[in-house]
Formats: C-alpha cells, sequence, structure tokens
C-alpha cells in the first residue's frame, strides 16, 4: 500500500483499465484523493464493484464529474449510504438517467438535499416510482419547479401523503396536469390549504370528480374565484352539499 500512495498522479494515470482491475480493494483504497481524480474514465469503467464500494468518503468526493457518469450502474448501486452522502452536487448532476434509476431506496434517501437538487430534470424524471416513495420530505422540499414538472404521472401517484403535503406551493403549481389527474383521492384531501389555492385553473380542471368531491371544507373554502369558475359541470355536481355549504 505504501508503493500505491507514492505513485504520482501522472503514474497513476498512465495505469491501464486491467492494472486497475487488478488491484485490490487494499490498494484502491490506499490511492490518494489527488491521484483517483486522475485515474482515466476507461479506467474508472474497469473498477469492480467491490473496488468502488472500497473507495474512501474523502476519494468519492474527489472524483470528477466525468469518472462519477462513467461508473456503471452495478457499481453505482453498490456505494454505501455514507459514499452516496459524500457526492458532490456536480457528481450528482453528472448522474446519468441509467445511474439514477439503479440507485437502491436507501441510496435515494441518503442523497443530499442539496444534492437532489441538482438532479437534472432527466435525473428526475428516471426515478422508479418506488424511488420516488423513499424521498424524505427534506428532499422533497428541496426539489425545484423544474424537478417536480418533470415528474411522471407514475412517480406522483407513489408519492406519501406526507410527500404530497411537504411540496411547496410553487412546485405544486408546477405539476402537469396529468400528474394532478393521476393524484389519488388520499393525495388531494392531504393537500394544504395554500397549495389548493396555488393550483392552476388548468390542474382544477383537471381533478376527477372523486377528488373532487373528497376536498375538506377548508379546502374547498380556499379555492379562489377563479378556481371556483374553472370547476367543470362534472365536477360540481360532485360537491357535496356540505361542500357547497363551505
Amino acid at each position: 500500500t505504501a508503493q500505491v500512495v507514492a505513485l504520482t498522479t501522472a503514474q497513476v494515470a498512465a495505469l491501464k483499465p486491467a492494472q486497475v482491475a487488478a488491484l485490490t480493494t487494499t490498494q484502491v483504497a490506499a490511492i490518494e484523493t489527488a491521484d483517483i481524480g486522475a485515474l482515466t474514465t476507461a479506467s474508472v469503467v474497469a473498477l469492480t464493484t467491490a473496488q468502488v464500494a472500497a473507495l474512501t468518503t474523502a476519494q468519492v468526493a474527489a472524483l470528477k464529474a466525468t469518472q462519477i457518469s462513467a461508473l456503471e450502474t452495478a457499481d453505482v448501486a453498490a456505494l454505501t449510504t455514507a459514499q452516496v452522502v459524500a457526492l458532490t452536487t456536480a457528481q450528482v448532476a453528472a448522474l446519468t438517467t441509467a445511474q439514477v434509476a439503479a440507485l437502491t431506496t436507501t441510496q435515494v434517501a441518503a442523497i443530499e438535499t442539496a444534492d437532489i437538487a441538482a438532479l437534472t430534470t432527466a435525473g428526475v424524471a428516471a426515478l422508479t416510482t418506488a424511488q420516488a416513495a423513499a424521498l424524505t420530505t427534506a428532499q422533497v422540499v428541496a426539489l425545484t419547479t423544474a424537478q417536480v414538472a418533470a415528474l411522471k404521472p407514475a412517480q406522483v401517484a407513489a408519492l406519501t401523503t406526507t410527500q404530497v403535503a411537504a411540496m411547496e406551493t410553487a412546485d405544486v403549481a408546477a405539476l402537469t396536469t396529468a400528474s394532478v389527474l393521476a393524484l389519488t383521492t388520499a393525495q388531494v384531501a392531504a393537500l394544504t390549504t395554500a397549495q389548493v389555492a396555488a393550483l392552476t385553473t388548468a390542474q382544477i380542471a383537471a381533478l376527477e370528480t372523486a377528488d373532487v368531491a373528497a376536498l375538506t371544507t377548508a379546502q374547498v373554502v380556499a379555492l379562489t374565484t377563479a378556481q371556483v369558475a374553472a370547476l367543470k359541470p362534472a365536477q360540481v355536481a360532485a360537491l357535496t352539499t356540505t361542500q357547497v355549504a363551505a
């Protein structure tokens, strides 16, 4: 390991993929952080799952964005939660859609809020429904309006009521009409009055009649004049007498 530590960045950069793949996990963990960044993308691709899992958090944080995007999906899925936490915003932004989809739900929940906000919209759209449901409320709050707008209807439908209620009002207004249509009755009922008031008229018109009927009296009171005017005849007919009286 002392010899590995003694290698210069130029020497590490000169290593062939086969040589890198032949290193033991102990040797890999001994590579200095400055040298890790010198590995070619081909050498990074050659790393085994065990070698990637052996990287220290400092080494992970020292990887270049191009090196991160070169990791195989199996290697990304092998990252420990500590390694995931160590990822920088630039590294998270560099994750490919295939890499994002390969993350475990535990790994997704371990991503720092600042890093979640750095995910590309394509990366957000690549999340599986299980991954979407694994997002912490803090992560949901950290999502940008562009990221929320990129969510697919199936992803939105997979969110828990707690996650839905944690969404910022500007983000709720960014949901596509298809995503609004995908909301479950329980999710609609979980919306805060501020969130309800933030819905666009197009979103209001996209609500299913069962969802409209599930609105609480407080939510009905929160509706703006423009939102009420946007209700379709079928939605109005679905209102209960209690809702109408509100």
